[in-house]
């Protein structure tokens, strides 16, 4: 099987892309003239979260791409197969899928109510088994087929789970699809890969809901998942797969070797994110906040 060198004609269908990292990604594989299907539930703006479907149409095509919104909340199941069907319908084939989509609460057990906890659920995990399930068959006919979650690698430790035990459940479900949908679809040929940021990623949720101005500052820009996410999808299916990557690590592994491009700013100290196992240390010359 021949490698692709770009994503040029390739289709990616990515959910939560209106904004983030979700829309990082979607204008990194603009810029090779990809076809990328915007699935996210954003139709009219948010008075805090900027950016729609819509709005990420426009940014892609000016970036080189061309883009199909689509209204779809990966929590319904019908909405979920009729964006697959459009996005197929529309650009002939699906090569990438990107579950990106995800919600987040930190709190305790005691403090999380039900209704944050299945809406976690229902995202997180379910919408990523979800969108994959339905994704599959038409993977399955592609030349180069990846399917890429962003999420964590499994580091089992109490850490990780005791501060917000419902999220981290939520979001290490989705890395349970990625192990076991890498064994059921290797002699397929469709890669299932994992992949996580290092630091905080400066987006609207971390701004607006999670650590304010402070910890966008300490933050990397979303354009160091994108790259890595562009690099992962010109990987050879059959071999790379089953992976957990964590972004800085595997790009330097790619030769990638200035980290500081992706700083929001120089002079603050970087803020780890949550999740990133103790023996994966960051690449050299790269400082990480002990905080």
């Amino acid at each position: 099987m021949t490698v692709p060198t770009g994503l040029a004609g390739r289709t990616l269908f990515i959910t939560g892309a209106s904004r983030g990292i979700g829309l990082a990604i979607a204008l990194r594989a603009a810029r090779d003239g990809a076809n990328i299907a915007i699935a996210a539930k954003t139709e009219t703006p948010h008075p805090k979260l900027a950016g729609t479907i819509y709005s990420a149409a426009e940014e892609i095509e000016t970036a080189g791409g061309r883009a199909l919104p689509l209204v779809c909340d990966v929590r319904d199941e019908a909405q979920v197969s009729a964006a697959i069907d459009k996005t197929v319908e529309r650009f002939g084939a699906l090569d990438i899928v990107v579950n990106n989509a995800s919600a987040i609460s930190l709190t305790p057990v005691a403090d999380t109510e039900m209704r944050r906890f299945d809406l976690m659920h229902q995202i997180n995990t379910r919408g990523t088994f979800m969108v994959s399930k339905y994704a599959m068959p038409h993977l399955a006919l592609a030349k180069n087929p990846h399917i890429l979650m962003i999420a964590p690698p499994l580091d089992m430790r109490e850490k990780w789970f005791a501060p917000h035990t419902a999220y981290s459940i939520a979001k290490f479900g989705m890395s349970l699809v990625v192990l076991g949908l890498a064994g059921e679809l290797r002699e397929r040929g469709v890669a299932v890969n994992a992949l996580w940021p290092r630091t905080t990623i400066a987006t609207a949720a971390i701004e607006n809901l999670l650590g304010g101005k402070e910890t966008m500052r300490r933050s990397r820009k979303p354009d160091i998942l994108a790259e890595a996410a562009h690099r992962i999808f010109l990987k050879p299916a059959r071999s790379f797969t089953g992976q957990f990557l964590i972004d800085d690590s595997f790009l330097a592994g790619e030769g990638v070797a200035d980290f500081e491009q992706y700083r929001i700013d120089p002079t603050a100290p970087l803020q780890p994110d949550f999740f990133v196992p103790d023996d994966v240390p960051p690449p050299k010359g790269v400082r990480i906040s002990a905080d």
